[in-house]
């Protein structure tokens, strides 16, 4: 099981209520499988929500975030484990370094930027930790598709494309990704030169 997951999600609360009480109740799950949360440290949106939930069944939650976010204010201000970073940058290796698996719930381009980015490094053998997608309401579903999509291109191997694990609810998603083992092959492992 996970000690530690870090999650992605947005800083909007987005136009469906079913988003918001969504990463509250999944901050209660984590919480009460005793899953440490390392998230982007903000109080509103999706991400308030979250630490909301786990705090408010006794979970750990750490907040990583940079400092120029800080200074407005967006800072959680009951999360008492905040590591203030330099840059977005930082903030990105810093979650990377904390947890032993991925989850996106529903954000804009910072979450989608975090989840592919952790699916490259996935992808290129830098970890072998899960990547999972809370998918409330089919939201990622779009995401999906483009996925199928390149793989029936070519341009992303059927075995990566099951590196990342959808469910629509968090305990199925956190027992999937519990269940997931890393495939053995890495990207350019079967790469082949073509000329034209």
């Amino acid at each position: 099981m996970f000690a530690t997951l870090a999650i992605y999600c947005g800083s909007a609360p987005g136009n469906d209520p079913a988003f918001i009480s969504t990463a509250y109740q999944a901050g209660q799950a984590l919480a009460h499988r005793g899953i440490r949360i390392v998230y982007g440290g903000g109080g509103v949106g999706m991400m308030g929500a979250l630490a909301d939930g786990a705090l408010s069944s006794g979970g750990r939650v750490t907040g990583v975030i940079p400092e120029f976010l800080n200074t407005r204010e967006l800072q959680h201000p009951d999360v008492k484990d905040m590591i203030v970073v330099q840059t977005m940058h930082e903030r990105k290796l810093r979650m990377v370094e904390e947890a032993q698996g991925f989850i996106a719930l529903p954000g804009g381009f910072g979450t989608l930027d975090e989840l592919f980015e952790v699916l490259t490094w996935a992808q290129l053998g830098i970890h072998s930790h899960a990547v999972g997608l809370l998918n409330v309401g089919g939201f990622f579903d779009g995401i999906l598709q483009c996925l199928d999509h390149m793989v029936a291109q070519g341009f992303l191997m059927a075995s990566d494309r099951q590196r990342l694990i959808a469910a629509a609810d968090i305990d199925t998603l956190i027992d999937r990704m519990a269940d997931w083992q890393p495939p053995s092959e890495i990207k350019f492992s079967l790469a082949k030169r073509v000329t034209l």
